[in-house]
């Protein structure tokens, strides 16, 4: 009897553990931060590499652009069709599932024979490559609710930098074994992150009201939380107005750089892109104030220093100074009102992050899209000044929405109010 009931005890203890999450460590978090910028970077290597795939594989130009659309398009349709899974099934399964397709995807790109055959697997890794934005409402379940802000601003970090240093790495590889290399590394990288992320992520419960959800009804519920949730309804439209406020100036920058008074060939042009390394040190700073109650100064800040930005960076069409000066003031703004963004909504439905992650996530990058797509045509018309006007009024838009979204909760709270904002 003595040993039955012991038995008991000892059965019953694993189940109440797992009602709160596992305690965070320093190391897991950096484990967590680095594997979404290894997760991050295949998806930016073909970008300085163009020139050399199109040569090799003796493909148009057409064809070699379309290796960088397969990117966004990959990582859009992952985004939409596998984040919202880490709502249904175990989460460090997925995330770890995940991880070992980017790996073979990655090997499958850097065999390719022909174009067609490299596109395919440039769009099959950019599809696995959302494990990342897995991994990120991972430590924020993890996390406690004092310190999410900063737990998922070092993790977000890493998405950051894998972006940044993606692109060098592609660079300097391709210099010493072909443009190849940085996939074949990148592979063996991504499968070491698998194991590691095996071993090291705790199993977290699957909630009750999801468990039986069907793949299809999990699609609908990710949809319906923009229709339910005003808040995360918001806080995607402003994420995407200064997605595309900050994509402007990444797909112009190229343009003047390239013509006087620079005239940098593409190793400078990438160089400079390191600039925007600081903006971690703003999406950090961000997470330490939103930790305390501060979440909403650092929102309207960063909206503010966004539109701002644009004014050296208008004055940086002939002056590397006041370019550099804009360049980082956008970065710290765009990398700090993210964090804000991400603190907000990830406090709504704790088991629906991977959903509210997936329908945030989608709508910031497709802003981040119609950005690019504008800098083109407003390029080619009316130059860098016009430039500066849409990145100016998209930024805006993002200030605008945040007064209109604090007006909302003004009125919600006063006395009387029927509805309450959260």
């Amino acid at each position: 009897m003595a040993h039955s009931t012991h038995e008991t005890r000892s059965r019953a203890v694993p189940r109440a553990a797992l009602s709160e999450p596992p305690s965070l460590g320093r190391g897991l978090v950096l484990l967590m931060a680095l594997a979404a910028a290894l997760s991050c970077a295949g998806n930016y290597f073909a970008q300085p590499l163009l020139d050399v795939i199109e040569v090799n594989l003796h493909i148009g130009v057409t064809a070699a652009g379309l290796i960088v659309t397969a990117a966004q398009a990959g990582y859009a349709l992952g985004l939409i069709l596998l984040v919202p899974l880490g709502d249904v099934m175990d989460r460090r399964r997925l995330a770890v599932g995940l991880f070992g397709l980017t790996a073979f995807f990655l090997l499958v790109t850097a065999a390719a024979p022909t174009g067609p055959w490299l596109i395919a697997g440039t769009l099959l890794t950019a599809l696995a490559s959302v494990g990342a934005q897995v991994v990120v409402p991972f430590a924020a379940a993890l996390a406690a609710p004092a310190e999410r802000g900063r737990i998922v601003g070092v993790v977000m970090s890493g998405v950051l930098l894998g972006g940044l240093f993606g692109r060098l790495a592609a660079g300097a590889l391709s210099e010493l074994g072909g443009w190849r290399t940085v996939y074949w590394v990148n592979a063996l990288l991504m499968a070491a992150m698998a194991i590691l992320l095996h071993n090291r992520l705790p199993r977290l419960p699957r909630p009750h009201s999801t468990s039986t959800m069907s793949y299809t009804g999990l699609l609908r519920s990710t949809l319906a939380l923009l229709r339910e949730e005003p808040l995360l309804r918001r806080r995607a439209a402003i994420g995407a107005f200064s997605m595309a406020s900050y994509s402007v100036q990444l797909t112009a920058l190229t343009f003047l750089l390239t013509r006087p008074p620079f005239h940098w060939n593409a190793a400078a042009i990438g160089l400079f892109g390191l600039v925007g390394v600081i903006g971690v040190v703003g999406m950090n700073i961000a997470a330490r104030l939103s930790d305390r109650g501060r979440v909403q100064a650092v929102s309207g800040t960063a909206a503010a220093l966004l539109t701002l930005a644009w004014l050296p960076l208008l004055a940086g069409e002939s002056s590397l100074l006041w370019l550099t000066v804009g360049v980082i003031l956008l970065n710290i703004a765009q990398q700090a009102g993210l964090n804000s963004s991400q603190n907000v909504i990830y406090a709504l439905r704790p088991e629906a992050r991977n959903r509210i992650n997936s329908a945030f996530m989608t709508l910031f990058f497709m802003g981040g899209a119609a950005g690019a797509a504008l800098a083109s045509v407003v390029w080619s018309r009316a130059g860098w000044s016009g430039i500066c006007l849409l990145g100016g009024a998209l930024a805006a838009g993002s200030l605008v929405l945040w007064i209109l979204e604090r007006v909302r909760a003004a009125s919600a709270a006063r006395p009387g109010a029927v509805t309450v904002s959260r």
